[in-house]
């Protein structure tokens, strides 16, 4: 049995039946459904979730609407569902802080394995390590513990997966990734791998840590191979 507790909020009923039959029989026990955003964030009042998977299009309120109200009370990992396919509306999901995306129709046992990653990274995250380590770069640090990104000595907010794709780059400073590596060591599902996954975090790290974005000299790319994060030797 899996301890963790899961939100699916969905208005098709056959929807939350089938996800919840489904992560019921792989040992997920401890699943609540909601079928409007009212619901869904009451519910997240009331229960301390692991997990939320969240349908776009709801009545009244849309799955992106309530998302930021959502983000402000737990910081438990949310995979947006839709039945829209365009990439405008995946990147939109990534853009608000969402940590994945499942388009409709969907393979239930795709779900699980999703469901499985992001949880394996949710609690290893809350986990309390023996060490504190702390990255530093010229202009900015990473406290792996604390999970804090301070630029120029100002906390900067950073959403929970792209901290994780930034710490994994300071683990592993000077070293060239390609899109499917990053892809496998940070979402850890090999045959999902999706390039504007990677794409669009790679943007909001530059977003926050690069003194100009466009002409980063953090995080740049090697043409054909991929990217790195620079960590230059002390003086």
């Amino acid at each position: 049995m899996n301890p963790s507790k899961i939100l699916i909020v969905d208005d098709e009923t056959s929807i939350l039946k089938l996800l919840k039959t489904v992560l019921n029989k792989e040992g997920f026990l401890f699943i609540d459904t909601a079928e409007t955003g009212e619901q869904a964030m009451l519910a997240c009042r009331t229960t301390k979730y692991d997990l939320i998977l969240l349908d776009v299009m709801l009545p009244k309120q849309s799955g992106f609407e309530i998302f930021p109200w959502i983000r402000q009370t737990t910081d438990a990992p949310v995979l947006f569902l839709t039945a829209r396919i365009g990439d405008f509306d995946k990147l939109t999901g990534f853009a608000i802080g969402g940590d994945d995306y499942i388009t409709k129709p969907f393979n239930p046992l795709e779900v699980v394995a999703r469901v499985r990653a992001q949880l394996r990274r949710y609690h290893k995250a809350n986990e309390l390590p023996a060490v504190k380590p702390i990255y530093t770069f010229r202009t900015f640090q990473v406290d792996e513990y604390a999970g804090e990104l301070r630029v120029n000595d100002v906390l900067v907010d950073c959403p929970a997966q792209v901290f994780q794709l930034l710490l994994f780059f300071c683990q592993n400073p000077n070293r060239v990734f390609s899109k499917k590596q990053l892809y496998e060591h940070v979402w850890g599902e090999q045959s999902f791998s999706d390039d504007n996954t990677v794409m669009v975090h790679i943007h909001r790290i530059r977003e926050r840590i690069e003194p100009s974005p466009s002409e980063p000299v953090y995080l740049i790319t090697a043409r054909g191979l991929g990217y790195k994060l620079v960590q230059e030797s002390e003086d």
